[in-house]
């Protein structure tokens, strides 16, 4: 009998400590966030769009494989190898760098595994359009572009907020000087070489 009385006490605690956590956001003041006129604020660790560094990347394809939905491609021409001295890679080229952003949950779980630390979880947080088929980013189109990561589509506009347009041309400016770098790690459109996913 104690012991059932105990389960009861405990059940009935829990149950009290989740809706004191409940209660206290139920009465709290609503925020509402004028975006896009104001930036919205991100949390420290907030995993947003991908920024992928191409010619650091050596294809090992250990974030495809470490993908629980199996949203990202890789393709490459040749292996590719890490010169340890400047920190790039030589070998083959990138022919497909590809993530569906239908399908990614925004896990991280492709930046853990990667051996040289090329792609990481970025802050744009808002990629949204009228197209499902440009949700599938192609990383080896924006690095012909000369940029890392996507930027969204909104952006594109003559007039922005001023927090708007200061991101964009912070994107605009990320690592221009890899840019040569970023090119020549691209491959051929071509079927020719190792197909891998």
């Amino acid at each position: 009998m104690p012991r059932f009385c105990r389960k009861i006490y405990l059940s009935i605690k829990t149950i009290l400590l989740g809706m004191r956590v409940t209660v206290r956001y139920c009465f709290a003041r609503t925020i509402t966030a004028q975006y896009p006129d104001v930036e919205p604020i991100c949390q420290e660790r907030f995993k947003g769009f991908h920024v992928y560094q191409i010619e650091r990347c050596i294809a090992c394809m250990a974030c495809a494989r470490a993908c629980p939905v199996d949203c990202i491609s890789v393709e490459r021409t040749a292996p590719r190898k890490l010169d340890k001295a400047t920190g790039l890679v030589t070998g083959g080229k990138i022919k497909r760098f590809a993530i569906n952003y239908t399908t990614c949950l925004f896990c991280g779980l492709c930046t853990d595994p990667c051996p040289t630390k090329c792609i990481h979880m970025g802050p744009v947080y808002d990629y949204s359009g009228y197209d499902r088929a440009l949700r599938t980013v192609e990383f080896t189109e924006l690095a012909k572009q000369g940029r890392r990561t996507v930027v969204p589509l909104w952006h594109k506009k003559a007039k922005l907020p001023h927090w708007a347009a200061a991101n964009r041309d912070y994107w605009e400016k990320f690592d221009a000087d890899k840019r040569d770098l970023m090119l020549e790690s691209v491959g051929p459109d071509d079927s020719a070489g190792d197909n891998e996913k």
